[in-house]
């Protein structure tokens, strides 16, 4: 990620309808996943919500549909970011203390839906609906771990590593003990990533905006970079066509978070360059370590990128056809 040189922002930004691409038929796997996605969700996709009404009103304050927690402040653009969310975090907070432990299937379940709300919010921001689908593949595949991380920090998802190590399968098939300390390691470093997060105290809309800088990143290669360029039926998922046009965005996000911190938090001069030198360490939270603690479950060897591409290009007018609707 390039932490880039402040420039002014201009406040005209156009709302863009997203153009997606709808399959007819998705796998098992993904079915099994979007069952934990809640209803109201799914109703918004089939156009029972319309999507300027937020699928969980009265949960937050909110000013012109845009949750504000208790700021008067937002720019047009953090208000599209914002209102891109797919529900608020504090569904879960609600059932969410510090002390909680979770079970093994609540895990699951809530790695499941953080997972879709990060592919969701990004289909729904200004800007990333505009860009080729290729780029839209590529960036979430890259991604999705560090947003999984910020969505996870956001909503204050319990960490604790029994229930962890359960869900990772660890106690169905026994690691050496070296590998054992690996992971565990592993799991501590996500554990800090997303403990010092929350003791930012960082806001919606300062999530959002990070969410956004760390979506638009163009300098940002997998974990295992193969040799060659290669597709995945079809979608070049290593590189980007615009990354000019990316940089632009990105920068339009950083500033729009600059501008946002020294407007609410005056008497925080470092605040702002606190959160930016946050995401750099996002990156060493490993994605496979991810897929193995809270997908393993759910997905089996399918490839997390796999289910990624399927939930971008199913588009909102995609059929449940798996889910009868209440």
């Amino acid at each position: 990620m390039k932490l880039k040189e402040t420039v002014t922002v201009s406040e005209s930004f156009s709302e863009n309808d997203s153009e997606c691409v709808s399959e007819t038929t998705t796998d098992n796997t993904t079915r099994k996943m979007v069952l934990m996605v809640p209803m109201p969700i799914r109703a918004v996709q089939r156009g029972r919500i319309p999507p300027t009404q937020h699928p969980f009103p009265g949960q937050m304050g909110y000013e012109n549909g845009f949750p504000l927690n208790g700021h008067t402040y937002l720019s047009s653009f953090i208000s599209m970011l914002l209102r891109a969310e797919p529900y608020p975090t504090s569904r879960y907070g609600q059932c969410m203390q510090p002390n909680n432990i979770m079970g093994i299937e609540n895990i699951c379940e809530l790695a499941a839906r953080l997972l879709f709300s990060a592919v969701e919010w990004a289909r729904n921001i200004p800007f990333f609906p505009d860009l080729q689908i290729t780029d839209q593949v590529a960036l979430l595949r890259l991604s999705w771990s560090e947003l999984f991380v910020l969505n996870a920090a956001q909503c204050s998802m319990p960490l604790h590593v029994a229930p962890l190590l359960a869900a990772a399968g660890l106690h169905a098939s026994p690691m050496a003990a070296d590998r054992v300390v690996a992971f565990m390691d592993h799991i501590r470093i996500f554990q800090e990533q997303v403990e010092k997060l929350k003791a930012l105290h960082v806001d919606s809309a300062e999530y959002s905006c990070l969410k956004a800088i760390v979506l638009f990143s163009s300098d940002r290669k997998p974990e295992s970079v193969p040799s060659q360029r290669h597709s995945m039926n079809g979608y070049n998922t290593c590189g980007l066509t615009d990354m000019n046009h990316v940089d632009s965005i990105q920068e339009k996000s950083q500033c729009a978070l600059e501008e946002y911190v020294r407007s609410q938090y005056p008497n925080q001069p470092t605040r702002f360059g606190k959160l930016l030198l946050r995401l750099p360490s996002l990156r060493t939270v490993s994605s496979q370590v991810i897929e193995q603690l809270f997908f393993v479950r759910l997905v089996g060897k399918t490839p997390i990128e796999t289910l990624i591409r399927d939930m971008l290009l199913s588009g909102g007018s995609f059929n449940w056809p798996y889910m009868p609707l209440q």
